[in-house]
């Protein structure tokens, strides 16, 4: 009996075998296709073995992150879910979040269906119990398709940092040589001509051939165990970057990636188009885990958010009819902002919801790379031309782009008339999309705590505020004297929500609101909630109006909050490096130092740098 239920048992999954084609997934990390020579014949990298690739697939020309970092863009891929609807969205967690009520990690869903599922190695989600068993039969830098049973299809995630942002803290392995003469090399608009910057543009072409040649090892892997005529293999980066100003900001620098897709040959029928070919239709991480699900097979969950760009019942003509994608930027480690992205067709929009916190403000991580500080020095200097010391000043709430003219994003055109109907468009879907999350950053991250990591179920109580704290938002879009009257209801709101929020837009119009210091006074000594006396401090900060400091030290003794003490430290720096507040940093570590965890220990080292 024994042996004839393991006869059986073998006969299913050799028959399971032939109905379904293996996955793997090769990522490089922080690439934006602009590296690969695929998608820039005269300045991308060489990548011979992923070209190879590209000969018998497909290359998606519009590929999308959906958020500029690691693990928000992660947790989006393995959930199928848009971060700001579960809070999976800030790098990284204060407070790991659920997951949709009946949603799994979507390896889950394969491992039950009868793959083998190994990932090598990296994971880094937001979601809690992303490790536990049931994800991945094995998760390991040892991991490997080659340990499943005789005949069993598999699902294979291979990691590769060789392009990771900090290998570029350091210089090339030794005896590596640079492929490109860093005189050769084509800066990005936004960069200064420095020695440093062209030679990490060189180091990071050359990285990502060298990536290349590591990943051929694994292809040549399949090779040799015959497994190429039923593998699809996914070659794509985990996020934009990595040259300052690309990872960790919603631009398209740093949110779009390469994404080639081999087509083995006796799974032809389950993509769109020929091997080959090149893919205009938009598609995004979001996709990713429906697009895994539907080549296997299988049924895709109701709460994924993401639609399949391969597989069963997917057509070209529809495929390319796809031309909208989002992304989101929030907290970064220390740093916060609150940004999204809206690529439609060929245009982009940038919604700045609070544009007074400057791209270029510090971050422990980012300024870890030479290129990055030299960056700021030059900033600081006085040396830098209007386009590249723009990621050092204010940005508008609202920004307009023509990628086709101009693929770096370095003119606005929000304020061009001739534009004011594609503006007024995407200023719509924004709205939409905000709204139809709804997106949890309209609350503070503080807000997790108390909900234990269960956004989804906060927001379904709470969706009628977010509608209305981005409503609020929204009046930063419109002439001063047309928003001033609700201006004034939201800071004499019960709601202390909405009190922050109108705080964030008299920050946005400055000194324009002057009529609101008194009422700004008011609420920065006696507001109950410690982050509306935060947002009224920094307005009067930012305008001049009154000293801050005295606030936020009071503010600082009386948290007890970690996370609510990273928000206000953030407001601190953004004062010191923006507004020149004077910071008195042994005051500031005194009232701040109790609440080390983590990243409020790297605001408080950075005020302590100019003591």
């Amino acid at each position: 009996m024994k042996i004839l239920l393991t006869l059986l048992m073998l006969f299913t999954v050799a028959s399971f075998a032939a109905d379904r084609p293996n996955i793997v997934w090769m990522t490089t990390e922080d690439n934006s296709a602009l590296w690969y020579r695929l998608y820039n014949p005269e300045h991308g990298a060489p990548m011979p073995n992923i070209e190879k690739l590209a000969k018998n697939g497909l290359v998606f020309n519009n590929a999308y992150s959906n958020a500029p970092v690691c693990s928000a863009a992660r947790s989006t891929i393995i959930s199928g879910v848009y971060g700001p609807r579960t809070g999976a969205h800030f790098h990284r967690p204060q407070v790991k979040v659920k997951l949709p009520e009946g949603l799994k990690l979507f390896p889950a869903y394969l491992r039950e269906a009868g793959y083998y599922t190994s990932n090598n190695s990296k994971q880094d989600y937001n979601y809690e119990k992303a490790s536990e068993k049931g994800v991945w039969d094995e998760s390991s830098r040892k991991a490997t398709y080659r340990k499943r049973k005789p005949g069993q299809p598999f699902f294979h995630v291979q990691s590769n940092n060789i392009t990771h942002e900090g290998q570029l803290f350091r210089g090339l392995p030794k005896g590596q040589k640079l492929i490109v003469d860093p005189k050769d090399v084509n800066l990005f608009p936004y960069h200064p001509d420095t020695p440093l910057m062209r030679q990490k543009y060189a180091e990071y072409i050359t990285r990502n051939n060298m990536a290349d040649t590591h990943m051929g090892k694994l292809i040549q892997q399949l090779e040799e165990d015959g497994l190429m005529d039923d593998t699809f293999i996914f070659q794509y980066g985990d996020h934009g970057g990595v040259l300052p100003g690309g990872k960790g900001y919603a631009h398209n620098d740093g949110l779009q990636v390469p994404m080639i897709v081999y087509v083995p040959k006796n799974w032809q029928h389950l993509v769109p188009a020929k091997r080959g070919s090149r893919i205009d239709g938009f598609v995004q991480f979001v996709d990713l885990s429906a697009t895994v699900l539907n080549l296997a097979g299988l049924e895709i969950p109701k709460q994924i958010d993401g639609k399949p760009f391969l597989g069963k019942g997917v057509t070209l003509d529809e495929l390319n009819t796809r031309q909208t994608t989002i992304g989101y930027a929030d907290r970064f480690d220390e740093k916060y902002d609150q940004v999204r992205f809206l690529r439609k067709g060929k245009y982009t929009y940038w919604r700045n919801y609070q544009p007074f916190n400057f791209d270029g403000l510090h971050n422990f991580y980012r300024y870890k790379q030479a290129a990055f500080r030299e960056w700021r020095d030059l900033a600081q200097a006085g040396k830098l031309n209007e386009v590249q010391s723009a990621f050092y000043k204010a940005r508008p709430a609202e920004q307009l782009f023509d990628l086709e003219k101009d693929p770096h994003e370095i003119n606005n055109l929000a304020t061009d008339p001739q534009y004011s109907e594609i503006l007024a468009e995407m200023r719509r879907e924004m709205k939409g999309r905000v709204r139809s999350l709804p997106d949890v950053s309209f609350l503070p991250e503080t807000a997790l705590t108390p909900c234990n990591g269960n956004v989804v179920e906060l927001l379904k109580t709470n969706k009628g505020q977010i509608a209305k704290l981005a409503s609020i938002a929204d009046l930063q879009l419109s002439p001063y004297p047309e928003a001033k009257a609700e201006i004034g209801k939201a800071l004499n709101s019960k709601d202390p929500m909405e009190r922050y929020w109108g705080l964030i837009v008299c920050s946005t119009f400055g000194k324009t609101a002057s009529s609101f210091y008194k009422k700004a006074e008011t609420l920065a000594k006696n507001d109950e909630n410690l982050l509306v006396r935060t947002r009224a401090a920094e307005f009067l900060g930012l305008t001049g109006a009154s000293d801050p400091l005295p606030h936020m030290i009071d503010i600082l003794n009386k948290t007890t909050d970690p996370i609510e003490a990273n928000l206000i430290l953030n407001s601190v720096v953004l004062l010191k490096d923006s507004a020149g507040m004077t910071i008195d940093a042994e005051t500031i570590k005194n009232s701040a130092w109790s609440k080390l965890g983590g990243l409020v220990k790297h605001r408080v080292e950075y005020l302590l740098e100019g003591k």
